[in-house]
This record gives structure tokens, C-alpha cells and sequence, in this order.
């Protein structure tokens, strides 16, 4: 519903302010990240940029923060064998491994030890090309 003096569009970020806040957030992921740094980013009060980050993503800040970790150390779980799964969550921002392996497992379906598991089982290795092969 639109009220006088107000549109659609102005329910959600312009594309340059979106784009600078996921670039802020993927760039920042190891910190703590609260709504009123990333509303600073793009000069938006807290509540105002909580609304609407919402209506231009489909997802409140926190979920799209954690979502993004955890897209990231799925990325790194298959990039190499070496990092630990420890080091991976302190990297993507998780404060214990635990968490990481529960939030993990709530969105992937797996643990991180069975994901990264199932792409060696799988013969795809990260010197073969990585990622690409899989699709």
C-alpha cells in the first residue's frame, strides 16, 4: 500500500546503495556486523535500512549476513583441503565452530565435515577445476 508522498520504489534501496551494502558485508563477513554499522554505510538510520534491506532482498540484514557466511565457507570447504573447519567459522565470522556446524547444517542440509566429504568422495578435486565441475 502506497500513502501520499510515498511509492513502491521507495520502499526499497536504490540498486547503488544495495550494491554497496553486500559488497560491505561480504568484504566484512569475520566481524560482528550490527544493523547500525550497516545502516551508516548507506546513511540510513537502523530501522529505516532494516526495512528496507527487507523489502529489496526478501531477507531480514542478520539472515542475509548469515546466509552469506555460510555461502562463502561452503565455497571454502571446497576449495582445498587444508583449512580446518575451525579456522573456516572464525573466518566466515562464527565466534565457536559449534554454532558454525549447526547454522551450517540448518541451511545446507549437512555438516560441514559431510559436505566437504561428499565433493572428495565425489572425485572432484580443487586442482581439477574446482567448483565449475560440479554443475
Amino acid at each position: 500500500m502506497t500513502t501520499l508522498g510515498t511509492s513502491a520504489d521507495s520502499q526499497t534501496l536504490p540498486g547503488s546503495r544495495l550494491r554497496r551494502v553486500t559488497e560491505y558485508i561480504r568484504e566484512h563477513l569475520d566481524q560482528h556486523l550490527t544493523l547500525a554499522q550497516l545502516g551508516a554505510v548507506v546513511c540510513m538510520s537502523p530501522y529505516h535500512f532494516a526495512r528496507l534491506f527487507q523489502h529489496s532482498t526478501g531477507l531480514p540484514p542478520h539472515r542475509f549476513v548469515v546466509r552469506a557466511r555460510i555461502d562463502h565457507a561452503a565455497s571454502l570447504l571446497l576449495a582445498a583441503p587444508e583449512p580446518s573447519i575451525a579456522r573456516i567459522s572464525q573466518t566466515v565470522g562464527f565466534r565457536t565452530p559449534s554454532h558454525f556446524a549447526t547454522v551450517f547444517r540448518r541451511l545446507m542440509g549437512v555438516t560441514p565435515r559431510a559436505y566437504r566429504a561428499a565433493y572428495v568422495r565425489a572425485g572432484l578435486s580443487h586442482r581439477r577445476g574446482g567448483r565449475d565441475e560440479m554443475e
